[in-house]
């Protein structure tokens, strides 16, 4: 529904409130009335960040971060409308920018989330001096935003290239066929990095538990299992399915909520020590 408003952007059709509606255009239309009042909601916080917060708190940072990352999302969208990326386009720069699209969207919801949790009070985010916790943490999350990244061009392989009859073999045969385009040819890139990410997000669980024991540290682990173990019945199921549209979109919102709960991971690992930090006591007299 990328090309509801046709090929205008910020206005939909040349028009600020379309005179007629079709199924595509109610999709795309509501999908900007939405993004916009996230922008606006976004300026009402980075204010209230600025009034409520003294200068150098956390959450000044997490809400200037949040607004700009909803800013940006909106320009990448309007991007992709701009240059006729939506629709039937096989362009193989329709992928790359679906790709910079979602990781955007796990950004965004990062910021919101450690924005929320410095809101309430929670420890700002140290990373020097925590040595091996913060290295396989980053390797964790930039695995889970390059496997969001290859599952957003996989979805649209999906949406433009219907899984061929027959197996999912039939399928990856045809995606590397002498006729195959780009898009067709990334398609078993996900799959791929679902089994690697899955094995080592599974793997820092245990190893974080291990090294930063904590029950937040704990619950987050098993949280994540959860949502590995789910998506990947899903991704399963998925593909028996030949890809529905409700799967996807289920698919995603368990992606986003595994990324989220990474998140919470990483940082309840990262702030474990200052949290169980016990407070120094009071000098005693000492008596003459």
């Amino acid at each position: 529904a990328g090309a509801g408003c046709g090929d205008h952007w910020p206005l939909c059709d040349g028009q600020v409130v379309p005179l007629s509606f079709t199924t595509e255009r109610i999709i795309e239309f509501s999908h900007r009335l939405t993004s916009g009042a996230s922008g606006l909601l976004g300026i009402v916080l980075v204010v209230l960040a600025f009034r409520q917060t003294p200068k150098g708190h956390p959450v000044r940072f997490g809400a200037v971060l949040s607004l700009g990352l909803v800013i940006l999302e909106g320009l990448v969208g309007g991007i992709q409308v701009l240059l006729g990326l939506t629709a039937d386009s096989t362009d193989p720069a329709r992928g790359f920018v679906q790709g910079i699209h979602l990781a955007n969207t796990f950004a965004l919801l990062a910021a919101l989330l450690l924005t929320a949790l410095w809101a309430r009070g929670e420890p700002g985010l140290r990373l020097r001096g925590q040595g091996r916790v913060w290295t396989l943490s980053l390797i964790g999350l930039v695995l889970t935003l390059l496997l969001g990244m290859a599952g957003a061009v996989t979805a649209l392989g999906d949406l433009l290239f219907a899984p061929a009859p027959g197996t999912p073999l039939d399928t990856v045969r045809r995606d590397f066929s002498a006729t195959a385009g780009l898009i067709e040819n990334l398609r078993v890139i996900h799959p791929i990095l679902a089994i690697l990410g899955s094995v080592y997000l599974g793997w820092l669980g245990v190893w974080l538990q291990n090294l930063r024991p904590s029950a937040e540290v704990t619950r987050w682990s098993r949280v994540l299992w959860g949502l590995i173990a789910a998506q990947v019945v899903l991704g399963f199921v998925n593909v028996a399915l030949k890809a529905p549209a409700w799967m996807q979109l289920t698919h995603l919102l368990l992606a986003c909520l595994l990324w989220l709960a990474l998140v919470m991971l990483v940082y309840r690992a990262l702030t474990a020590l200052s949290v169980q930090r016990p407070a120094r006591a009071a000098p005693q007299e000492v008596p003459a």
